[in-house]
């Protein structure tokens, strides 16, 4: 098949393309390059069976003249600064929801079946259901970032009712591994590179995250599209584990042989919109046979070989 990968220099998307290509398809990849990195695409752009086409998903016409000839979009595009949400609140909208509404405009006018969707757990707010399953209670959204992904979601379900367009919406956790540049494990590596006596860390350090491995995301993506057989197919992925953030800062401390003074922001979040505790119900993925091979510390050992033998990401990310 010939596949569209949004977002195709991006972490999880530059995994993916590798992913589709060593399976046998031809990719088109679609990205602005505003985050995604060229290098993340270094092993693609050496096989004959993928185009890299650079544009921007609010020019809903070069998006629909790159798309001719796909079987399959995968929208990996997205603003997914959560911490900074409420200081350019536009941005989600029309990168998360409005960029949305244009792929699916393409797929409709290319005739396109099928779409998988990256979106989040942070769409279920702050529930008070853990694990939080996929059918809990419409839940009151905590971030412009998560209420632009479920505003997607809606534009994808409905497409699905009104085109017959075949969906598969992924609910993710955090998403660790090769190729990651954003999140706490990023953050928390360059501070300590810059100066590994001092750790600032929002919060108190308490807050409870689940994490999977980029691999084992892909996996379970992959095993949804053979085996989910509904017109909209809506996962959640992740583990059926957690930790503290400072469990995550001992593994990281440990790793760099750094001993930092830990200077706590305070409070149980980190920013507006951090849901201090987030732990998804796998069991819907599950029970397709899918089974993630990593734990949580392993996922985060993996990321910090990565950004230490790939220095160079941090120089392109700005800091914030």
């Amino acid at each position: 098949m010939q596949a569209f990968v949004t977002g195709a220099a991006g972490f999880i998307g530059s995994n993916l393309v590798d992913h589709l290509l060593r399976a046998g398809h031809s990719v088109v990849g679609f990205d602005n390059f505003s985050t995604g990195q060229l290098e993340f695409l270094n092993e693609a752009l050496g096989v004959s069976g993928f185009r890299l086409e650079r544009g921007d998903l609010l020019d809903r016409k070069c998006l629909a003249v790159a798309m001719q000839g796909s079987q399959v979009v995968f929208h990996f595009a997205a603003n997914a600064d959560v911490r900074f949400g409420l200081e350019h609140s536009r941005k989600d909208l029309e990168q998360n929801t409005i960029a949305t509404w244009n792929v699916l405009e393409a797929m409709r006018a290319n005739q396109v079946p099928r779409i998988v969707f990256s979106s989040t757990g942070s769409i279920y707010g702050e529930p008070n259901v853990f694990p939080t399953p996929e059918d809990a209670p419409f839940p009151v959204q905590t971030s412009l970032y998560g209420a632009s992904k479920l505003a997607a979601e809606s534009l994808i379900t409905a497409y699905s009712e009104g085109f017959g367009i075949e969906s598969y919406i992924f609910r993710f956790v955090s998403i660790l591994g090769e190729r990651y540049s954003h999140g706490h494990v990023f953050d928390f590596c360059r501070q300590l590179r810059a100066h590994p006596e001092r750790l600032e860390v929002l919060g108190n350090g308490l807050q409870k995250k689940s994490y999977l491995y980029v691999q084992d995301c892909i996996a379970a993506i992959m095993t949804a599209l053979a085996k989910a057989d509904k017109r909209v197919n809506i996962f959640n992925l992740g583990l059926d584990q957690y930790c503290q953030v400072n469990d995550s800062i001992g593994w990281i401390s440990e790793f760099l042989g750094v001993q930092p003074e830990i200077c706590y922001s305070g409070g149980e979040r980190g920013w507006v919109g951090d849901s201090p505790f987030i732990l998804l119900d796998c069991r819907r993925i599950r029970n397709l046979g899918w089974e993630p091979r990593l734990s949580i510390q392993q996922g985060i050992i993996r990321t910090l070989e990565f950004l230490q033998s790939n220095e160079w990401v941090f120089d392109r990310r700005p800091s914030g």
